[in-house]
């Protein structure tokens, strides 16, 4: 009896197996209750002869500390094997079959669903949609084209199914093939606000855009579905050398409508517009002698451009930087964002022009020289120009004499200045006229010591005298010699010996037939010199 007993149970047992086997198919759906947490899994009784085990990959640090034992838990039947592994589950398949529905549902419905990509790929993007990997091509990432990929790499976003093909056989390693598109939605997006702010444009409004594009002639902006342009003559009363300069992409603004083609939905844009133009009011606040205060906004090779008020630029002209003429650049007188202080000379609203002066800051040197100086007056200067006809000398208050040749020496033919002065050279000069107001001042060299002509060589040399004499220059009508090395004379081309050598430099006898204090002249001959013919 106890065998039979024996035999029944083994019996029941084996069909009770054979039953709990059959209902635990592979790729099927059950619940479970959690009865053990483990290093390598969770253990599951799924109500058959033994739990089964959900392989610790499936689990995240987070979810570990979530889960207790004794909850209960959906699974997938992965394998069922009575001989020792016994029921493998899943509980990330049982999710992507959840996933699935819902995916599917939106692709039915043409509904949006939320994304992150994860990595990029040959052709487009991963996208983790749900927790199932779908491929979002590079043109559908954007409206336009996406020139780096990497960067959208961690995005959350909202993407649209294009297309969606199940598994045959989900639990069997068969992932599901799933295409994405964002681009979709932005479109839809932006018809659905281009509808919305046709209805608002019309010239004249004032409207918020995103600057799209940055352009050498102008800004690209988007209203809302709409694009606008804003010309660079349109972005600031004053002067723009770039849009760079007052957008970057991305920025939000507001933007006055100059113009709207309704057929082309063409926008013309402004921003300077959005406040009055500084130039029709400009002969009521400025007129000329006023000093005003202003920022270095431009410098070029003929000027300083000064921005006195938000849009209002007015020039200094390298004439009126200071009253000397002198070659520095203006940037040497100023830096870019330097606020300087200027006199307006003139305005004109017609022409747009304000014509502004560093130098009116300071008194004309002309008038500090009256001031200074009088005839009579001993000055020092530097050698500044020299001409055929005489030297300018700079004195310090950067003002220009001229030395003419003939106040240079007393008693030296100069033919030209350069025979006895360099450029550059300082010297010492008597001021012998001023003029202020025709900004003129003759300066004399020789007048520095007493006329040699009133007693020295009159009392010197006498009519009649022979002396030494050396050769300076011959000329067609004569030739200069130099006498005693202190005053020179002329030997008249009839009175040459042409027998003597007159090679420059040479020493020679003369006889003095000729001297006239008045012209300062001494006439020579070489003739009946007695030295000679001794």
């Amino acid at each position: 009896m106890e065998t039979q007993a024996r035999q029944d149970s083994s019996e029941f047992e084996k069909m009770y197996a054979e039953t709990l086997t059959n209902r635990l198919e592979r790729g099927s759906v059950v619940k479970g209750k959690i009865v053990a947490i483990r290093e390598d899994g969770i253990v599951v009784d799924v109500k058959y002869k033994s739990e089964g085990v959900i392989p610790a990959s499936e689990f995240s640090m987070e979810d570990f500390s979530r889960i207790r034992q004794g909850d209960d838990i959906e699974v997938l039947v992965e394998r069922v094997n009575d001989t020792g592994e016994g029921v493998v589950l899943s509980r990330d398949k049982v999710l992507k079959m959840q996933a699935m529905g819902k995916l599917e549902e939106a692709f039915t419905k043409g509904l949006s669903v939320d994304g992150k990509i994860i990595e990029k790929t040959k052709g487009g993007l991963i996208v983790d949609v749900s927790g199932i990997r779908a491929f979002l091509p590079a043109s559908q990432a954007d409206i336009k084209p996406v020139r780096d990929l990497d960067q959208m790499i961690g995005r959350q976003l909202q993407v649209r199914i294009l297309k969606l093909s199940q598994p045959r056989q989900a639990g069997q390693g068969h992932s599901p093939s799933l295409v994405v598109s964002r681009r979709v939605i932005l479109e839809e997006d932006r018809e659905k606000k281009k509808e919305s702010i046709i209805g608002v444009l019309k010239d004249g409004a004032l409207l918020k855009g995103v600057v799209k594009n940055v352009t050498d002639y102008g800004v690209f902006v988007d209203l809302g579905g709409i694009d606008g342009l804003l010309h660079i003559s349109d972005i600031s009363w004053r002067r723009v050398n770039h849009p760079s300069e007052f957008f970057s992409v991305g920025q939000e603004h507001e933007f006055l409508v100059l113009k709207h083609d309704e057929a082309s939905h063409k926008v013309t844009l402004g921003f300077k517009q959005k406040k009055d133009d500084p130039w029709l009011t400009v002969d009521q606040k400025y007129s000329s002698g006023m000093k005003v205060k202003g920022k270095v906004v431009t410098i070029t090779d003929y000027g300083i451009f000064v921005e006195v008020e938000e849009g209002l630029e007015g020039l200094v002209h390298v004439s009126e930087l200071e009253w000397v003429p002198r070659s520095k650049h203006p940037s040497k007188y100023a830096a870019l964002g330097d606020e300087i202080e200027t006199v307006v000379l003139n305005v004109s609203r017609d022409d747009r022009r304000m014509s502004l002066s560093l130098r009116q800051l300071a008194p004309k040197p002309w008038t500090l020289v009256a001031e200074r100086y009088k005839v009579g007056e001993q000055v020092k200067g530097k050698v500044k120009t020299l001409t055929d006809f005489g030297a300018f000398i700079r004195l310090s208050e950067g003002v220009d004499g001229l030395v003419h040749i003939s106040d240079i020496s007393w008693t030296k033919h100069v033919k030209h200045p350069s025979e006895v002065l360099k450029k550059g050279q300082k010297v010492d000069a008597v001021i012998l006229s001023i003029d202020s107001d025709k900004e003129r001042m003759a300066l004399g060299i020789k007048q520095l010591v007493p006329d040699p002509w009133l007693s020295e060589i009159p009392a010197k040399f006498k009519l009649g005298d022979e002396c030494k004499g050396r050769v300076i220059k011959a000329v067609d009508f004569g030739v200069f010699v130099e006498l005693e090395g202190c005053v020179e004379g002329l030997i008249y081309s009839s009175e040459v010996d042409q027998s003597k050598p007159l090679e420059d430099g040479a020493e020679i006898m003369v006889r003095i037939i000729k001297i006239n204090t008045d012209d300062r002249k001494i006439g020579l001959s070489m003739k009946n010199v007695k030295a000679n013919e001794n």
